[in-house]
């Protein structure tokens, strides 16, 4: 067993309309291991989004190739293996956020009463047991984002894949998706997460890989960035740096 999970080679995806051609991806490559917390950082367009689609496969890369746990991305497999929360919720609004995270363990194959048991530990851990039973057509941003992350977990999963999972939430709920991650994380679980919070990113990443214009321009371990040339600095300043050598070549 490999202790690769996530593995991107040359990948490049490119948009193509009847006037114009854009490429999102340029041959990037990647690998995250078993176990550990890897931020995915980029400036708005980089191509953060449209990496983690393609590893789900809700694109199909013009060129490359994507493994999961040593299986091509696209084997029936290797999706029961993967919880996704997505960047903007767009759930069923006339369901309760027991009802979709219900419909969802029925896509996993999860028994009823398994489920029902799971649902609700899923809604105390994300702060949502007193609207479990509650309507979504009227959930704030942040509310939206507690279900998402909740129904990203319903299968217990070995990679977990989050495109900003703290936007949209106050400082008491960015902590408890701090929390939340750190103790997956103990457990075994592989989180590959993109964000514009530097700060959070600072705080639970292993490492951290940087986009920019479809490319891949840095992958670093955290612990190294923080004490680079033998004094603290942020992941932020480390990041503004990076981006701002690459928009000056």
């Amino acid at each position: 067993m490999s202790n690769e999970v996530l593995i991107l080679k040359e990948v490049s995806v490119t948009y193509r309309g009847k006037a114009y051609s854009k490429d999102a991806l340029r041959n990037l490559s990647l690998s995250v291991n078993r176990g550990e917390v890897f931020g995915f950082l980029g400036p708005n367009g980089a191509g953060k989004t449209t990496t983690i689609k393609s590893i789900l496969n809700l694109l199909y890369p013009t060129q490359g190739s994507i493994f999961v746990f040593d299986s091509p991305s696209f084997h029936p497999r290797v999706r029961q293996r993967i919880g996704y929360m997505p960047e903007i919720a767009q759930y069923y609004w006339y369901l309760t956020p027991r009802e979709l995270m219900m419909m969802y363990a029925g896509f996993f194959g999860i028994k009823k009463n398994d489920a029902l048991r799971k649902i609700d530990g899923l809604c105390a851990l994300v702060g949502l047991e007193k609207e479990a039973g509650v309507l979504m057509k009227n959930f704030s941003k942040g509310m939206m984002q507690k279900v998402s992350l909740a129904q990203a977990l319903i299968n217990d999963p070995e990679l977990l894949i989050l495109d900003e999972p703290t936007s949209g939430l106050d400082p008491v709920a960015r902590m408890k998706v701090r929390d939340i991650i750190k103790d997956l994380k103990a457990k075994g679980t592989t989180v590959f997460f993109s964000s514009h919070e530097l700060s959070e990113v600072e705080l639970i990443s292993d490492r951290i890989g940087i986009l920019n214009a479809g490319r891949m321009v840095t992958v670093a371990d955290m612990k190294d960035i923080l004490s680079q040339k033998g004094h603290r600095q942020s992941l932020e300043r480390y990041f503004l740096d990076i981006i701002t050598k690459e928009e000056n070549q």
